[in-house]
């Protein structure tokens, strides 16, 4: 590829020239955003492209990624050589995943599950299949493998050159040494790119530096959470037994023994392996400028464990020698994920990095953020790769603890739920301590710690993992019954705060919200908007004060919801503070909650004196705190907000006047649980896939006023829908409930995917919310839905399975409903 001389301004600059820069340019130019200019500072793919081993495989349990992989595969096998005449080298050899146990093929059928609403060709097959298609593996102890005839893999060079040839061909400057020295924005928004070669002022900025990416973020303020782990491959000596083979061997997964992959390369066999020991990282301040196709001697001791149990699993494999030892670096994010967006406070500034498997990933995540830029949208969930998923609170620190952790859980079960633990807590509420004392189990959502359940007595806090339904079942029921029929109290503090102020707050959040904003001292629901009508958030509105407004909304939304309105500010007087992590929040709900919070406050908390959907302040057991009459359990409720030191002392009260009441503990796997049963959509619902109509959330939305994405909502609603979100029963088997991402059928044939699932205690049935063809999603329509490989019946829901009049909420001391 020939050089060409740097422009002086470009409409996107990207930093970066290996797989995932490579593709962004070419979906940018197929896109029809040519002006791009692509930097990189070596030779294209000399940083970690180059030595990946370029596999690729269908077999994955999230949905999102599933769109991607699939997209790529036929990328790579049907359409970059032609389009470009430059080599991929498709091998579509298929592959095995191997199952010795009960959980990993509870873990195969899930997969199928949610690939078979992706329209996967994939399949679980027995030892003797294994050995028909693999005659040269060990099946000792293997139970099953899932087949995936259509995987393969790919020469990683020749896949970035196709790409970046491709964006060529259309117009994209790919100018190769050229090492950028800096990025800032100036005062009118544009972004200067400095370059070995001169100055680049550009509209966009993509940071596409893999294992440069954090040090390149740095320029610009962000820190962003990476960290190089280094990973080995091995290939052997030509094996005899390969000679005589007219097809190519399925590439073998075997994560339990093996922890990583064994395929042909050409008529030799190569091995990959993460080790699950000892993880190693490199590079962890600063990438040398000067590395370049750079790898690193072997560490023979730190990998043998599982080197040797390939060969035992491969014992053609075990008396050869060993031709080549790759051992690079590879970009790991704290949980494992891609960075695939905006970053966290900077506009026009876009994350591509990030990606443990470029090739596999890469093409399909590139062609969504290309969406992402040009439309301000991409077209399926992104909310797993978006950058703003992690704050200030994944310093370095955290990102090298989670970094290890995350390499070291490659190829481990990704069971439902599944907590990693390291580097925590990271952010403890003011009241982590009391509940982990009363047997509160944690997790993390946006650095913060949530309770999820709690431990009975007698039982250890700790999660207990399956793809079937474990001792949680019960103890989440336990909790859901406590709330329903007496009271519960639940440490909500991770859910994002943000407070609008000034003389233009109200005039400033009235043009972007599509609902009325509410009355002073009253509470509201709305949904912000992309211009192109998409969902960007839900969130509850308070009107605290005539200039000032309480913003609340799911944890990992945090940035999101700040960057929103901080860009959306066009010249008004309006102050936005984040008090996320300064303030606090409980949750009281349940039959007995006005009993129980009236012996905390001389407040008249009757109907007349404290209304459905109102807020006030008051003092609960002598503190000063926010009140808010609402409930997302579904019950007679109230929810408190205000400084730590103050939530703190309302919960103690509050705990300790409900100990009369039978006042029970619940935690996040409990309030999921109880918004299914009342059919509250959640953010697996309210995605910038979709818009207000197919969400179905309409009633929310007032067309007399103006606000952001209201055309594109008008047309979204004028127009057949692509799909309805609609509430399922589905029939129940007593062992497994699914775990989102399953197809929906009808006759046999995929109508919808769900996006939600959960037993609903208190009324006994398995509740989902579903993504469906619109003539599938009218109440009363059956359907089936897979779960862990096998359909179930399902029904349309017209109303919530629980108190669907919605009368405890707004009532006095009703009677809670029977379970």
């Amino acid at each position: 590829m020939s050089e060409r001389a740097l422009p002086s301004t470009a409409r996107v600059v990207i930093i970066g020239g290996g797989i995932m820069g490579c593709g962004l340019a070419y979906h940018l130019a197929h896109a029809g955003w040519t002006d791009v200019v692509l930097l990189e500072k070596a030779e294209l793919t000399s940083g970690s492209t180059w030595h990946a081993a370029g596999q690729i495989t269908h077999s994955t349990s999230s949905y999102g990624l599933g769109k991607c992989v699939g997209y790529n595969i036929d990328l790579y096998s049907k359409v970059l050589e032609a389009e470009t005449g430059q080599s991929v080298t498709w091998h579509g050899c298929g592959s095995l995943r191997l199952a010795y146990t009960d959980d990993e093929l509870d873990w195969l059928q899930q997969t199928i599950s949610v690939g078979k609403g992706l329209g996967f060709p994939m399949e679980i097959v027995g030892p003797a299949r294994i050995r028909e298609l693999h005659p040269f593996y060990n099946l000792d102890g293997v139970k099953a493998a899932l087949h995936t005839p259509d995987d393969g893999h790919v020469d990683p060079a020749g896949a970035a050159f196709a790409l970046a040839k491709g964006a060529r061909q259309l117009g994209v400057k790919v100018i190769r040494r050229c090492r950028a020295t800096n990025v800032t924005q100036q005062p009118n928004g544009e972004w200067l790119v400095e370059t070995e070669q001169g100055n680049i002022t550009c509209e966009h900025v993509v940071n596409a530096g893999g294992t440069y990416a954090r040090q390149v973020a740095l320029w610009s303020g962000y820190d962003l959470p990476a960290t190089s782990m280094t990973h080995h491959y091995f290939i052997t000596d030509t094996v005899p037994e390969f000679q005589a083979l007219d097809k190519e061997l399925p590439v073998v997964r075997d994560d339990r023994l093996v922890s990583g992959y064994i395929r042909m390369e050409q008529r030799k066999g190569l091995i990959g392996i993460y080790e699950k020991a000892n993880p190693n990282t490199v590079w962890e301040y600063h990438c040398p400028w000067e590395a370049e196709n750079e790898l690193f001697e072997p560490d023979y001791d730190r990998v043998m464990p599982w080197l040797e149990n390939a060969m035992d699993r491969m014992p053609i494999l075990a008396e050869l020698g060993i031709t080549r030892e790759v051992h690079g670096a590879i970009s790991h994010p704290p949980d494992g994920n891609p960075l695939i967006g905006p970053a966290p406070g900077l506009k026009n500034y876009w994350c591509c990095c990030g990606t443990q498997i470029g090739i596999g990933w890469g093409p399909g995540l590139t062609r969504e953020l290309a969406h992402w830029i040009i439309s301000g949208t991409p077209e399926i969930n992104m909310r797993e790769f978006d950058p703003r998923r992690f704050g200030p609170f994944a310093d370095q620190k955290y990102q090298i603890t989670k970094a290890k952790e995350d390499y070291l859980l490659r190829h481990e079960i990704p069971f439902p739920f599944f907590n990693r633990l390291d580097a925590r807590p990271v952010k403890p509420s003011a009241l982590y301590d009391d509940l982990k004392a009363e047997g509160a189990v944690f997790e993390e959502v946006y650095g913060h710690e949530r309770p999820r359940w709690f431990a009975p007595e007698g039982t250890e806090a700790k999660d207990v993992y399956g793809f079937r339904r474990t001792k949680l079942h019960n103890i989440v029921g336990a909790e859901v019954r406590a709330v329903r029929e007496r009271a519960g109290i639940m440490d909500i503090s991770a859910f994002s705060k943000v407070e609008v102020s000034g003389p233009d707050a109200a005039a400033f959040l009235d043009r972007l919200v599509p609902n009325k904003l509410p009355g002073v001292g009253r509470i509201g629901l709305t949904h912000l908007l992309n211009d192109n009508g998409r969902i960007e958030l839900e969130t509850t509105v308070v009107r605290l004060a005539e200039d000032r407004l309480y913003l609340v909304c799911a944890a990992f939304f945090e940035q999101r919801l700040v960057d929103y309105l901080t860009f959306a500010k066009a010249g008004e007087d309006v102050t936005i503070t984040n008090r996320s992590t300064d303030w606090g929040a409980l949750a009281l709900n349940g039959p007995k909650a006005r009993d129980i919070l009236g012996a905390c406050t001389g407040a008249d908390l009757t109907n007349t004196g404290f209304k459905w959907m109102t807020a006030q302040e008051l003092a609960v057991g002598g503190h000063e705190v926010w009140a808010f009459r609402m409930s997302y359990a579904g019950e007679l409720g109230w929810e408190f907000h205000g400084n730590r030191v103050a939530i703190l002392g309302a919960f103690r009260a509050l705990k300790a006047a409900g100990k009369a009441y039978g006042m029970a503990n619940y935690g996040s796997f409990a309030m999921n649980a109880m918004r299914m049963e009342k059919a509250f959509k959640g953010a697996g619902e309210l995605t910038n896939e979709v818009t207000l109509p197919e969400a179905d959330v309409m009633r929310f939305v007032r067309l007399d006023k103006a606000f952001r994405g209201k055309a594109a909502t008008e047309a979204a609603a004028a127009k057949p829908l692509r799909w309805v979100c609609a509430y399922l029963e589905v029939a129940d088997d007593g062992r497994s409930d699914g775990n989102g991402g399953e197809a929906v059928l009808a006759g046999g044939k995929q109508v919808g995917t769900v996006s939600s699932i959960a037993f609903g205690h208190s009324v006994g049935k398995l509740l989902a919310f579903a993504y469906l063809k619109a003539d599938h999603a009218e109440p009363g329509m059956e359907l089936e839905v897979v779960i862990m490989g096998e359909p179930r019946r399902a029904k349309v829901l017209g109303e919530p399975a629980y108190d669907p009049e919605s009368q405890l909420p707004r009532g006095e001391a009703l009677q809670a409903v029977p379970a």
